[in-house]
């Protein structure tokens, strides 16, 4: 037996409930590649369930908007079921998050290829685990000062939005227009009717319309700004 291999074994297998520290968490989860998702959330570990149609459609639907973003902001970065080390006891998996890259002024870092610290904007879809994304792990995002949280709730097939004031989140209702447009990411303009109803051609409409828009524009050159005064 090689020793790789007998280290490999020697290594406890995650399981949900698990108390861990977050470095035991991270060794268990390296030595176990096979495993797709696991979360450590104020140091419990959290393991969902196999992804069904349910969440694997809404999940493309969204992370294909925040790519649109993206193409047009290339300041931001865009993950996709990408670990996040918010403290020493909790790092989520979030199904989507944005932010700003570090070399334009962000306040994430980059450590061990690993995103350190509170993306600006998470998302996550709640197929079969609303309870802990609108419980236990949205009080950690807030506790660590994630500027907005999106909920998609597909068995309500409901939108939660929020938004960070004064160290709480607060639910934002869409604009007169049904239009959800992000305090984080200006310029990022969601449909919530067209979201939920699967309507891409108006899903991407309102994204172009934000994208172009002065707002956007004036985000754009506010990070470039930044990299130029470091220069």
């Amino acid at each position: 037996m090689s020793s790789t291999l007998a280290n490999a074994r020697a290594i406890p297998k995650l399981a949900s409930g698990d108390r861990l520290t977050r470095d035991e968490f991270e060794r268990r989860y390296t030595a176990m590649p096979h495993v797709k998702k696991a979360e450590l959330i104020d140091g419990e570990v959290y393991m969902p369930p196999a992804v069904t149609i349910d969440h694997a459609e809404p999940h493309a639907i969204l992370i294909g908007c925040f790519i649109q973003y993206w193409f047009a902001t290339l300041e931001v970065t865009v993950g996709d079921n990408a670990t996040v080390r918010l403290d020493d006891r909790t790092e989520p998996q979030p199904d989507v998050s944005m932010f700003v890259r570090p070399e334009f002024g962000g306040r994430v870092a980059f450590v061990d290829s690993y995103i350190d610290g509170a993306p600006d904007l998470v998302a996550e879809i709640a197929t079969t685990t609303a309870s802990i994304d609108l419980n236990r792990k949205m009080l950690a995002y807030q506790r660590k000062g994630v500027t907005e949280y999106i909920v998609w709730r597909t068995h309500d097939e409901a939108i939660d939005w929020f938004l960070l004031r004064d160290g709480l989140f607060e639910r934002q209702q869409p604009d007169e227009h049904g239009i959800h447009k992000s305090v984080a990411f200006p310029g990022l303009w969601m449909n919530a009717k067209a979201l939920l109803q699967r309507d891409r051609q108006a899903l991407l409409a309102t994204l172009m319309q934000g994208i172009h828009s002065d707002e956007h524009a004036r985000f754009v050159e506010t990070l470039r700004s930044r990299t130029a005064a470091k220069s």
